[in-house]
């Protein structure tokens, strides 16, 4: 910093202390962070061309439009987090694994979150269930009769479509015909570096926050996923903006973490303590419809994928999955980078690599360090082999579906209203 001082004549210092008066009034004022307005929803970022067939309190339904003459069978429901908005997984058109499976001829179905309000403080972890995951199943076999689903969930929404999977294989439901769990946790053991921030006592002041405000608001959760990622997110970003005077360029990814969510009262503190401290759903005392559900129920495939450097759900623990899980063929993916950007692996993209390995019910147990050593690794991203498996795990390629129906008409183009909601 000297030297940059020195070299600069002290400019550095006056272009920091702009930067820090810009970033405080875009606080005090609510606004997102300088560049992030150059990424629009539905303009730049988000458009993939689609219809919303769905819609309830809770969720908007977006099916894409086919881009090749033929797809697969089965469709593929994304089921993301409703702690971020969707369109991580459908950034620009260089980078969207929307758009990425679209053009590999699958029929794709995207869950959109409605950003809650105080007056959503009673929704639960059921109902992000029932009018999310098996809402959005129905419309979906609907729309794609006689054809399986492959269900894929993302962090969270991972962790809920594993607990909807369990209950429908309780249930004799045999619309899913695989589930993909991308840096989703079944088992919170280990959970992560949020364990630094969250135990009983802890927890008790957060419920009075969020019982006196019916959600968790926005710049409380960006505040907690900042603390995790301290050098990177706040250190580092303070030298080199108000020392340096120099501002990372803004990028979609970073654009899209800047639009946050909030979180229902009820729903956050039935995941914080049944799931994250009570290890509920891992210990088989997680109850949908007043019946404990367990992993060891699903028997159709599963593809879970952990990422490196991942400091929401650290890959050890999405490999955990290989404890509780009794299908017939779990695959695991572990892929550089971390929590988001790990995720998000275009093919063109260069630096990438993964390791994977698919073991059967017949295999014996291998634990993630010894695994890590002995399982060789590949170059480049790895949405390609997802994408092959699925392929593996589908049936001859048809007719596209229409988009909508008579029964669930279109309701209006994607990206959809919900997500366009502060």
């Amino acid at each position: 910093m000297l030297r940059k001082t020195f070299d600069s004549g002290g400019t550095n210092l006056i272009q920091g202390w702009h930067h820090l008066v810009d970033d405080w009034q875009r606080n005090m004022l609510g606004k997102k962070p300088a560049g992030a307005e150059d990424y629009v929803v539905g303009g730049n970022v988000g458009v993939t061309p689609g219809k919303v067939v769905f819609r309830n309190h809770l969720i908007e339904l977006i099916q894409y439009a086919p881009t090749t003459s033929q797809v697969h069978a089965e469709p593929v429901l994304i089921v993301p987090a409703w702690v971020m908005k969707y369109y991580i997984l459908d950034l620009s058109p260089h980078n969207s694994l929307v758009k990425y499976l679209v053009d590999q001829g699958h029929t794709v179905f995207m869950i959109s979150w409605r950003n809650p309000t105080s007056e959503d403080r009673d929704l639960g972890l059921d109902d992000y269930r029932r009018q999310g995951i098996m809402d959005s199943l129905e419309v979906v076999g609907a729309l794609s009769p006689d054809a399986k689903v492959h269900a894929v969930g993302y962090c969270l929404g991972g962790t809920l479509l594993a607990i909807a999977a369990a209950a429908m294989a309780q249930d004799g439901d045999e619309r899913l015909a695989s589930i993909t769990m991308f840096a989703a946790q079944t088992d919170f053991r280990e959970a992560g570096e949020l364990m630094l921030f969250i135990d009983d006592k802890q927890l008790a002041f957060l419920e009075d926050v969020m019982w006196a405000q019916g959600v968790l608001d926005t710049r409380q959760m960006a505040g907690a996923f900042q603390l995790l990622r301290s050098n990177d997110l706040i250190w580092s970003r303070m030298v080199n903006s108000y020392l340096l005077g120099e501002r990372q360029p803004m990028n979609d990814l970073m654009a899209w973490n800047a639009d946050a969510t909030r979180m229902p009262y009820r729903m956050h503190s039935e995941y914080l303590r049944q799931l994250f401290l009570n290890n509920a759903l891992a210990e088989g005392r997680f109850l949908v419809d007043d019946k404990p559900v367990t992993i060891s129920d699903i028997r159709v495939p599963i593809f879970a994928v952990g990422t490196e450097w991942d400091h929401v759900a650290p890959w050890r623990s999405t490999y955990k999955i290989h404890l509780l899980a009794d299908t017939q063929e779990l695959a695991f993916l572990l892929t550089s980078g971390g929590h988001n950007a790990g995720i998000i692996s275009p093919p063109e993209g260069s630096g990438r690599h993964y390791r994977l390995t698919t073991t059967h019910d017949h295999d014996t147990y291998v634990d993630p360090d010894l695994w890590l050593a002995r399982t060789p690794v590949n170059q480049g991203s790895w949405w390609p082999a997802w994408q092959a498996w699925l392929v593996d795990h589908s049936g001859p390629k048809t007719s596209p579906p229409e988009l909508g129906s008579t029964r669930y008409p279109p309701l209006g183009d994607a990206p959809g209203t919900y997500v366009l909601q502060e």
